[in-house]
């Protein structure tokens, strides 16, 4: 969404926009004027006053009379300074003091606006942020210009803190001007008709402006509409404006021209919102308050044509003004102009081209009082009841965004019973009756009415039909009840809460048919509360604009929002990191074979993932990308006046070609063109026959090479064309077929997208062309890199652009004990990355609400002339710091405060504008938001900077393999496999081992763990840190056998998850995150895997969001599954356990297998049955191999898809991240422990909340009792070092 200006925007559009304020708010430098000064003592007035001469009439700027300034008194709990500006005028700035000469002054306040001195909004600047900082001192004035100016008459000061050495002190000023407008008041069954001087209108630019404040959440706006099918309507519609537009003839384009917009949320709260509609010919741009969608519509046409009139207020029936066909706006509208005339104003004048049907031109206040709740814990309002015979009856309404809350609570006659009304889900449920599936946790307000008589209850919500629940007692409501939550000091009653305290709004509050006066309830004279604002309704859109990126989906909560990624291919807080590898070389160096993956060569930039085929030959990994037209194409009849043109539509975008050619060391792209009787070129005027388009749409007449420009075929490079006086061989015009292939390699030209063909209409003319698919190697950026080796050098690139998201990552080396990698500067706002110690890195950065650090510390030195890679990223969310395979720094950011980071100056690269504590070593693949940075063309040119790195480890050839680590040495260089599921020189080893039936492994190791959010402290190895619990998974499996267990992870927290194959083979992954709820079940593979062939799976978990990739032979679906299924079936898998051969074991950093195998000796590996080392994974991989040789026919396949853990707690890590975890693959012993955590998630859910309690397990076979018994025992080992995690093998 964007709010700039629109270039085409005609010019009586200024005169509109400057008519629909006043002349003197037109120029906000001339609407400065203080407005305070002159007013009388009776437009102040305050909570309360401490004394007679602190009064708020003496709370002018300046001013030094009486006390000096206002004082509230001690007592007052919510204390505020009101000023009435004695009518509605602009007001562009204020400035405070504090209490002349005195200790008493305000450091931060709320400022609220209201017309009528009711119904308070809350202003907010820039970034959303609610709070003003205030004053130091007493005497210092501190001026705050407002990032956009309001219209209004009230003004509130709330202190939100004050002087530490004293009280709450304030004198205040206001700045503006007057403000005039023509406002028109719709009471829900009125409208206004502007006629046209003419049948019908038709026009190709409109522009309608307009403010409104509406009591309803739906209603219509403006409506106009042709004999021939056009329209255009602007409605509410829930608290949402949406315009619907029609340009089409709907006889000739009966569906093809209808466009909707939405915009805004919430306008349904009583305050000004402003409108403005732009459109012209297509375009619309549709501008809400101070967000702007822009749009082109649909259809053929570009006109609008309404025929005799307009009307805003409601669509009415032809012929029948006072009947409407929906609903009616009921609210005020000021300033409404339609292309130039003032609608209200010829109404106010009664012009004969206006009909105004019971329209009033005074805007009405309404009287409703609305409260908000603002603590999850701590907010409950507590009113009186008076007792009625014949029962209780309560009604409210509310709004909120919370799924979990207490709404309202009585006592029954027997304590500590209650009525009880809840919302769980986003349902309401009274006391054990749920109401119908209806979501009440969407921002609108929503009606509850309850009514008691006898033992019956009733509750109606909204326009529902009433349901009824038959109690066991009767209700005595006593002397009070309560709403939004319960205190937390009661102790006479049993009112808790038993979920949240509600956090929204209420208003309308009726108990037995006697409206609840909630500003008496503030003023202490009726019930008592805690942490409510009263006449205010404090809800925010968090979704409004949308940070969610990446096209994902946004739902918030009372405090913050959240992103669902669900089908993006991104992940994260914010959907902001590409899950795919960015180029096929970067999936080789994870170990993976020939097939299709889905690349994203930009990251987390805005363009999505591509599917390409990666074929990794053994010196060089290509990436083919295939387009619509792979077939030979025979061509006759052709002419330059009637040639033939193919198009070629290729499997990615145009721009994803554009980066994934740019980032390709090489591409090329063979034409295979034969001839007879057809030339390319040999014309009397020198102008080809035949052509074709590169990617930029531009005409090409080569034929080879990578030398553009020169009108040459491929034999005339290599000097041996047919006939040397022609320099294409099909140009010799001859009978006989001949052969003008060509390979093209000039990379800003590829791929080919068009190719024209006109000399084939000759008797015997013909040509028969084949275009290739795009192959290129190479990923340039992986070991792009510059040596900087002065300590005033550094790189400088243009400013980092990363308002709302930044994520950054490279690799280092270096011998030197400090160094910046990276500084960008703003005007305040920075951001840092550095080598601060020789063993810790620190992320910094400052967004406005000062510096956040985050610093990884590692027990090694960084600064061993190793590679070690770095990746810092910030959202709007949170900010996260990794170094290599060390625990995550993790932090989230505030929900209120500013959020934009605002640089300006250039990007430093390995120094800082200060030409201090710069960076002596190496940096390569640095990558900024997808961008990679071309360190090594840039080296070139700047002194102090050298292109690429010294050392064995540096070069592009890829020395070690599947995650190995390439450590410099001396003489030469070596490969560590510690975290790499391979073993061997190179880590190219597979490690395979052949299990027989009864055969186990279980490795126990130790290692601390934690869950990083405020300050660094170490994580658990096998679940991830930080907030979202996250696992990496991989392996290779072969086997005839099914049902099959093929891998289990559980913790002592009893979550688990398990891979197992079905009694049908197909592959399914079982989650259990939340004890409380039913595992999610994925089945990413529906068909048999149990086929005797050699399978990859790569599973990739964060948070909620779970990838998965399955590789073989066979061609598969991508599709993901997810189903409600039987506990069962884990446990018959875990039954038969598994026969066949494992290799290749990744879980996050760890090999457990090969770690098992090269330490059979250790007390923490134990052994059962047989186990056989294999090589099956190396022959399978030998026999599936590819060459580049032609096209790939029969490949491996990228089964990938998403999905959302439904029933995840909402924060994973303090389940998965526990104390102890074990990882099961193909065990029988572990079915015992399964059974238990499965059988204990049964009882679980049919006992609801009650405690969890152990239950006997099933009879067993000996050898599974005996593997029970030695994973008991193993477990109470584990549970006295307090630290173990068991991998069961």
């Amino acid at each position: 969404m964007e709010s700039r200006g629109v270039p085409w925007l005609p010019a009586f559009v200024v005169t509109v926009l400057s008519a629909s304020g006043s002349a003197l708010a037109a120029n906000s430098n001339y609407c400065n004027g203080p407005l305070v000064s002159v007013l009388p003592p009776t437009s102040f007035e305050g909570s309360s006053t401490s004394s007679s001469s602190q009064s708020s009439h003496y709370a002018k700027l300046n001013r030094r009379d009486g006390g000096g300034g206002w004082t509230p008194g001690h007592t007052d709990t919510q204390h505020w300074l009101q000023v009435d500006l004695r009518e509605r005028v602009e007001v562009t700035s204020v400035a405070t003091q504090g209490r002349y000469s005195s200790s008493d002054w305000v450091t931060s306040y709320m400022l609220l606006f209201s017309d009528a001195g009711r119904t308070w909004k809350q202003y907010r600047q820039e970034d959303n942020i609610g709070t003003f900082y205030g004053n130091t001192d007493a005497d210092s004035v501190v001026h705050h210009k407002l990032s956009h100016p309001i219209r209004t008459r009230f003004l509130r000061f709330v202190p939100l803190d004050w002087s530490p050495t004293g009280w709450v002190g304030l004198r205040v000023e206001v700045y503006g001007c007057a403000y005039k407008s023509d406002v028109a008041d719709f009471d829900g069954r009125s409208s206004l008709l502007y006629r046209f001087n003419q049948k019908s209108m038709s026009t190709v630019k409109d522009v309608i402006s307009l403010k409104f404040k509406s009591q309803k959440p739906d209603g219509v706006l403006v409506h106009g509409e042709g004999q021939r099918g056009d329209y255009i309507t602007l409605e509410l519609h829930r608290g949402t404006l949406a315009l619907h537009l029609n340009l089409d003839d709907a006889k000739l384009h009966p569906s093809s021209g209808h466009t909707s917009v939405m915009l805004g949320s919430l306008l349904d709260d009583q305050h000004w919102h402003s409108v403005l509609i732009e459109r012209f010919n297509k375009q619309i741009n549709l501008t809400v308050d101070r967000l702007t969608h822009h749009v082109r519509t649909k259809g053929a046409d570009d006109s609008l044509e309404v025929d005799y009139e307009l009307s805003f207020g409601g669509i009415p029936l032809p012929g029948k003004p006072g009947t409407f066909l929906r609903k009616n706006f009921h609210g005020c509208i000021e300033n409404l102009y339609y292309n130039g005339v003032n609608v209200i104003d010829l109404a106010k004048r009664r012009k004969p081209q206006i009909y105004s049907g019971n329209v009033t031109f005074a805007c009405s206040e309404p009287q409703l009082v609305s409260t908000t709740f603002l603590s999850s814990s701590s907010s409950f309002l507590k009113v009186p009841v008076e007792p009625l015979m014949e029962g209780l009856s309560v009604y409210f309404q509310f709004r909120t965004w919370n799924h979990e809350a207490l709404l309202f609570s009585a006592t029954l006659a027997q304590e500590p019973e209650r009525l009880v009304l809840l919302l769980i889900n986003g349902q309401l449920r009274l006391t054990h009756h749920r109401s119908p599936l209806q979501s009440l946790s969407d921002g609108q307000w929503h009606s509850i009415t309850i009514s008691l008589r006898g033992l019956q209850v009733s509750l109606t919500l909204d326009s529902e039909p009433t349901s009824t629940l038959e109690l066991r007692d009767s209700v005595d409501p006593g002397s009070s009840i309560f709403f939004g939550g319960c205190p937390s000091t009661l102790s006479s009653q049993s009112c808790r809460n038993p979920t949240m305290a509600f956090q929204g709004c209420m208003r309308s509050i009726t108990i037995n048919n006697q409206p609840m006066n909630l500003l008496h309830v503030q003023q202490g004279l009726l019930g008592n509360y805690s942490k409510l604002q009263f006449d205010i309704c404090g809800i925010r859109d968090r979704c409004l604009p949308n940070f969610c990126e990446h096209d994902s989906q946004c739902s918030q909560s009372w405090s913050t929002f959240y992103c669902d990624c669900s089908g993006t291919g991104y992940t994260g807080a914010t959907c902001h990191n590409s899950i795919f590898e960015p180029s096929c070389e970067a999936h080789r160096q994870t170990g993976s074979a020939s097939g299709y993956f889905s690349i994203d060569p930009d990251g987390s930039g805005p363009l999505k993932s591509t599917l390409v085929y990666c074929n990794m030959t053994e010196d060089k990994v290509w990436t083919v990308v295939k387009h619509s037209s792979s077939g030979a194409m025979s061509v006759q009849g052709s002419t330059l006046q009637q040639p033939h043109v193919a198009r070629f539509n290729y499997s990615a975008s145009p721009e994803q070609l554009r980066i994934l050619v740019g980032r390709s060391e090489h591409c090329q792209q063979e034409v295979a063109y034969r001839c007879r009787k057809s030339r390319l070129f040999n014309t009397w005027d020198g102008n080809p026959l035949a052509w074709w388009l590169d990617r930029s749409g531009e005409k090409r007449t080569y034929w080879g090479g990578f030398l553009p420009g020169v009108q040459q075929c491929s034999c005339s490079l290599e000097e041996n064309c047919i006939d040397m006086n022609y320099f294409c061989n099909c140009d010799a015009d001859r009978h006989s077929w001949e052969n003008d292939t060509g390979l093209l390699s000039y990379k800003d030209h590829l791929p080919l997208t068009e190719i024209v063909i006109g000399d084939t209409n000759r008797t015997g003319s013909e040509a028969v062309y084949t275009v290739s698919s795009l192959q290129c190697y190479g990923d340039r950026f992986l070991w792009n890199s510059a040596s900087f080796y002065q300590e005033s050098s550094y790189l400088h690139f243009p400013t980092f652009q990363a308002e709302l998201s930044a994520d950054i990552s490279f690799y280092f080396k270096t011998t030197a004990t400090s160094g910046v990698f990276l500084e960008n500067l703003g005007a305040k706002d920075f951001i840092r990355v550095e080598l601060s110690t020789p063993s810790a890195v620190t992320f910094i950065f400052d967004v406005g609400n000062g510096p956040v650090v985050l610093t990884v510390k590692s027990p090694l030195p960084l600064n061993d002339k190793q590679w070690h890679f770095v990746r810092a990223e910030r959202t709007l969310k949170e900010a996260s710091l990794q170094v290599d395979r060390l625990p995550l720094r993790f932090m989230e950011a505030p929900s209120e405060g500013h959020y934009r980071l605002q640089l300006s100056g250039q990007l430093f690269i390995g120094g800082t504008a200060s030409r201090q504590r710069s960076f002596l070593g190496c940096i390569r693949a640095l990558s900024m938001n997808g961008l990679t940075l071309d360190l090594e063309e840039r080296a070139k040119m700047t002194p102090g900077v050298s292109s690429g790195c010294p050392g064995h480890c540096s070069s592009h050839n890829r020395l070690c393999h599947n995650w190995g680590k390439c450590i410099e040495k001396s003489s030469g260089y070596e490969c560590d496999c510690t975290h790499s599921a391979y073993g061997g020189p190179h880590c190219k080893t597979e490690v395979s081992v052949s299990f027989e039936s009864g055969s186990s492994v279980t490795y126990t190791f130790q290692e601390p763990f934690s869950v990083m959010r405020n300050k660094s402290r170490q994580s658990s190895a096998i679940f991830a840190q930080s907030s979202k619990s996250r696992e990496s998974i991989a392996f290779s499996f072969l086997t005839n056998q099914a049902p099959a267990m093929l891998l289990t992870v559980s913790t002592y927290h009893q979550q688990y998850m398990a891979v197992i194959l079905s009694l049908n083979g197909s592959l399914q992954i079982w989650y259990q995150l939340n004890r409380e709820k039913r595992p999610d079940v994925f089945i990413p593979h529906p068909y048999g895997l149990a086929n005797g062939q050699l399978h990859r799976v790569q599973i990739h978990r964060e948070g909620k969001d779970m990838y998965v990739k399955v590789m073989d032979c066979c061609l598969l679906t991508h599709s993901v599954s997810v189903v409600i299924m039987k506990s069962s079936e884990v446990l018959q898998a875990g039954s038969r356990g598994f026969v066949g051969c494992l290799s290749s074991v990744q879980f996050n950093h760890l090999a457990p297998l090969k770690a098992a195998i090269l330490n059979r000796g250790s007390s923490l590996i134990s052994v059962l049955g047989n186990l056989v080392e294999s090589n099956c994974g190396a022959l399978a991989d030998k026999s599936s191999s590819h060459s580049l040789a032609g096209e790939p026919h029969h490949t491996s396949t990228d089964d990938r898809g998403k999905e959302r853990l439904k029933n995840a707690a909402q924060t994973d890590s303090a389940v998965i991240g526990g104390l102890v975890a074990a990882v099961v693959l193909v065990t029988l012993c572990m079915v015992a422990v399964m059974t238990r955590f499965l059988y204990r998630h049964r009882h679980e859910r049919s006992q609801q909340m009650a405690p969890v309690k152990e239950k006997d397990q099933p009879p067993l076979p000996s050898r599974l009792e005996h593997g029970f018994h030695a994973e008991l025992d193993l477990r109470t080992a584990v549970a006295a070092r307090d630290s173990r995690k068991e991998y069961f093998i």
